[in-house]
C-alpha cells in the first residue's frame, strides 16, 4: 500500500486578501477592508483541502525563509499535511497572491511567484522515492512548466495517478502532462480556452480535450457542480448543492484537492466529484481558502443534518 494517499507537487503562497464593495477599473482606486494574511497557493491548498479530509498527504514546494513561509508551513502542519519534503530557500521570498474580493464573493488575484519559481525538475528527481511512495500526484501550473513536465514523467513511471489542474490556463497544454492526466481538472473558462472553444458546452469542450490527449476530464461547473468525461466517452453531470457564498477563493483547489483523496481511496470518477462537488460548495460558504476548507467530521455532520 502506498505510503501517501494524495502528494501534491505545487505552489505556496501567502494569500493577502482584501475585500471591497466593489472592485476597482482600470486606474481608479477604492477603499477597502482590513488586509488579511492567510496561507494559500494552489499546491498548498490542494494539499490542505486532502489533509484536512483524512489523506495521508505530502507536499513538495518551496519557500523562503520569511515570515510568509513560516505561516505557509505552520498552516500545513495543522491541516495534518507533511511538510518534511517543503523546501526551505535562504534569502527568498516565498510567494504571495494579492486577492480583491467583492460583495458578490469572487475574486481577483495577482500572484508573484517568489520561491515558487525555483522549484526545479532536480527537486522533483530528488525526491523520486516520495512520487513512488503516492497513490495520486496532484499537479498545477504556479511552479515552472518544465517542473510539472518532470513531476508527470516520474510518476507515470512510478506507477502514480495524477490528478493535473492546468491553472492558471496556458495557451497551451503541455502534450506530455496532458497525456497522464487522469483527470485533466478545468474550470468552464479554462476548458473553453485549452479546447479552443470548440462548440458552446461543457461536453464539446471535455470531449475536444480528451481528444487532444488527456485520459478523463472533469469541468468544474461552480453552482452548477460538474461535468465528467471518463475513459468510456460518457458524459455525466453532477449537480451542484447549494451554498449562500461568501468567498469563492480556493474552492477549486478544494475540489481538486477532494477529487484526488476519493481517486487514492479508489472511487470512480464519478463518485470521486459527487464528493468533492460537496466539499467545494462548503469551501464557498467561509472566507479565505485553507481556512474554509471542511474536515471529514464536519461533512459527516453535514450529511446527517440532511
Amino acid at each position: 500500500m502506498p505510503g501517501y494517499d494524495v502528494l501534491v507537487v505545487g505552489s505556496a503562497n501567502a494569500d493577502l486578501t482584501v475585500r471591497v464593495d466593489r472592485r476597482p477599473g482600470p486606474g481608479e482606486t477604492v477603499t477597502g477592508g482590513d488586509l488579511v494574511e492567510s496561507a494559500g497557493g494552489k499546491g498548498a491548498n490542494q494539499a490542505a483541502a486532502a489533509a484536512r479530509l483524512g489523506a495521508r498527504t505530502a507536499l513538495l514546494a518551496r519557500v523562503g525563509d520569511d515570515a510568509h513561509g513560516q505561516l505557509l508551513l505552520d498552516a500545513q502542519r495543522q491541516a495534518g499535511t507533511d511538510v518534511r519534503h517543503v523546501l526551505v530557500e535562504r534569502g527568498a521570498r516565498t510567494g504571495t497572491a494579492t486577492i480583491v474580493v467583492g460583495p458578490d464573493g469572487d475574486n481577483a488575484i495577482v500572484v508573484s511567484p517568489g520561491a515558487n519559481a525555483r522549484l526545479s525538475p532536480a527537486d522533483v528527481t530528488a525526491a523520486r522515492a516520495l512520487v513512488a511512495a503516492s497513490a495520486v500526484v496532484s499537479l498545477q501550473l504556479e511552479v515552472p512548466a518544465r517542473t510539472v513536465r518532470a513531476a508527470a514523467a516520474v510518476a507515470e513511471e512510478e506507477g502514480a495517478r495524477v490528478v493535473f489542474n492546468p491553472s492558471p490556463a496556458p495557451a497551451s497544454v503541455d502534450q506530455q502532462v496532458l497525456a497522464v492526466a487522469d483527470p485533466l481538472v478545468v474550470n468552464e473558462h479554462e476548458a473553453r480556452q485549452l479546447s479552443q472553444a470548440a462548440g458552446d458546452t461543457a461536453e464539446e469542450w471535455a470531449a475536444e480535450l480528451r481528444r487532444r490527449g488527456a485520459r478523463s476530464v472533469v469541468v468544474t461547473l461552480g453552482a452548477e457542480g460538474a461535468l465528467v468525461l471518463g475513459a468510456d466517452g460518457r458524459p455525466v453531470r453532477v449537480p451542484g448543492v447549494p451554498a449562500e457564498v461568501v468567498d469563492t477563493t480556493g474552492a477549486g483547489d478544494a475540489f481538486t484537492g477532494a477529487l484526488a483523496v476519493r481517486l487514492a481511496g479508489g472511487a470512480s470518477l464519478e463518485e470521486a466529484a459527487r464528493f468533492a462537488v460537496r466539499v467545494g460548495a462548503v469551501a464557498v460558504t467561509r472566507p479565505g481558502a485553507q481556512p474554509s476548507y471542511p474536515t471529514a467530521q464536519e461533512l459527516d455532520r453535514q450529511a446527517a443534518a440532511g
